[in-house]
């Protein structure tokens, strides 16, 4: 029984069900035979197979696993399963989503797929004697589906996902959806060693709230070690923070950069040594079991970058939670809307992907307002933002909030922003009145992304003038 090959079926977390692709399996499955090939189908939202091997999900880990065991592996038109496929030497076989059938939104899958078959990168099967013929191949011939050796599998791997990341971002975005992200949630292994991570508390003249910061965070029951780099700005440094604790310790040093807040943030990142880096806000608390919960995550998923968790706002007496009900935020999801509840004192980075990849907070935002935006929109085009939906920081706002009253700013920021980011065009506008905004016909911010544009747009004083806050660029130049 172990000389069967291994037929692997997946279709992703999306929530439209592929009964289809999982009916087409499972009768080849019973009418072959399960004493002649093993079929493994993770149907996720789909109907369970009656006769082939039935999971729900499977954890990143145990998908590329079985990826590298299969003699073939059978998927829809998903360009992260397609890369992760031909990079483990596996030519896939495809059945696209049809839109028709309420499998997906619209058509771009089978348009994906005919271009990628095209270049013969995948195996694309239209109906049901045609996946029957490539899974019959199977039996008379294992290595049917491996790739020969010399193929660049890697590289046109990479070239598959990005061109799929790229069609899905604009067709999310034009329509208001998210592409699911490629992986799921799992368990870490139990014999892998806890990252170390390296805290930056960024402060200025709030000594009493910045030890209470720096309490919660040294608390944090965490195995791994937790060091604290307090960067003061513009303000005198407490050298009396400083702890030698091995496990626990707290260095104090002085922001070297721009200013202001971003430039506190990058120079404890160049400071930084741990695995990880995390933000505090010196004027927020972390909860008991945050770290380890994001770290949790991130071992688990070695494809996640930035992780993030709920918080708890606090404002006067009012105390209100506001968590996601998700655990993953992409880049089309970003465009529409800030996502509040991604607040920068939640995150959690992978050093090497944030100095390599991602880059530092940027210092040439207007005023330093929505840096932090501008941030999570850089890291979601990398890869989708994890979050863990459990509130596990306290955010305290306060009548002396920095921005909250200097709306000419944050007008200004946000149409920095905006200019550095064309996707927004892409954006649907909003609907309802246009007080503040554009006439453009072209797409623009709005209702849809990012909300907190309209806003600043409706708040910004404009000095009498009834000309619109924001500015776009024409096609052919400024």
């Amino acid at each position: 029984m172990n000389d069967r090959p291994l037929v692997l079926v997946t279709v992703g977390t999306d929530f439209h069900k592929f009964d289809r692709l999982i009916g087409w399996v499972d009768r080849w499955v019973r009418d072959t035979g399960t004493d002649r090939v093993r079929c493994v189908v993770q149907h996720g939202a789909s109907a369970a197979p009656e006769h082939a091997e039935a999971r729900d999900m499977l954890d990143h880990a145990e998908l590329l696993r079985l990826m590298g065991e299969a003699a073939v592996v059978v998927t829809h038109a998903g360009a992260a399963t397609i890369g992760e496929a031909r990079r483990l030497g596996r030519l896939p076989v495809i059945v696209a989503r049809e839109p028709e059938l309420d499998e997906i939104v619209d058509g771009h899958q089978i348009d994906f797929a005919r271009r990628v078959a095209a270049k013969g990168l995948i195996e694309l099967c239209d109906d049901e004697a045609a996946l029957r013929a490539r899974l019959d191949r199977v039996l008379a011939d294992p290595a049917a589906f491996r790739l020969a050796a010399g193929d660049d599998a890697a590289a046109q791997a990479e070239a598959v996902r990005r061109t799929g990341e790229l069609i899905d971002t604009l067709v999310a975005a034009s329509r208001g959806e998210a592409a699911a992200p490629a992986d799921v949630r799992g368990a870490a292994p139990e014999d892998e060693a806890w990252p170390s991570v390296t805290v930056v508390i960024a402060t200025r003249n709030r000594p009493e709230l910045l030890r209470t910061a720096l309490d919660s965070v040294l608390a944090q029951d965490y195995p791994g070690d937790v060091r604290c780099l307090v960067v003061f700005d513009q303000s005198d440094p407490d050298k009396e923070l400083e702890s030698g604790d091995d496990h626990r310790g707290v260095r104090v040093i002085v922001n070297e950069r721009a200013p202001g807040l971003a430039g506190a943030r990058n120079t404890g990142i160049l400071a930084a040594d741990g695995d990880l880096v995390a933000f505090c806000d010196d004027d927020d608390v972390w909860l008991p079991g945050k770290l380890r919960a994001q770290a949790e995550l991130l071992r688990a998923d070695p494809a996640a970058e930035l992780v993030c968790c709920g918080i708890q706002v606090a404002y006067d007496d009012t105390v209100v939670d506001r968590a996601l009900d998700r655990t993953a935020v992409t880049f089309a999801e970003l465009l529409r809307s800030r996502v509040t509840e991604l607040h920068p004192s939640t995150f959690v980075l992978r050093r090497a992907a944030l100095v390599n990849g991602i880059g530092l907070v940027s210092e040439e935002v207007p005023g330093s307002y929505g840096e932090d935006y501008e941030f999570l929109l850089r890291a979601a085009r990398r890869a989708p933002v994890r979050n863990v939906p459990e509130v596990h920081v306290r955010v305290l706002w306060h009548k002396k909030s920095y921005f909250a009253q200097r709306w000419r700013t944050i007008a200004e920021a946000l149409d920095w922003l905006l200019e550095r980011y064309p996707e927004f065009r892409f954006v649907p506008p909003a609907t309802g009145g246009s007080r503040g905004r554009s006439r453009s016909p072209r797409p623009r911010p709005g209702g849809g992304g990012p909300r907190c544009a309209g806003r600043a747009a409706r708040c910004a004083p404009t000095g009498g003038s009834r000309a619109p806050i924001w500015r776009w660029p024409s096609p052919g130049g400024r």
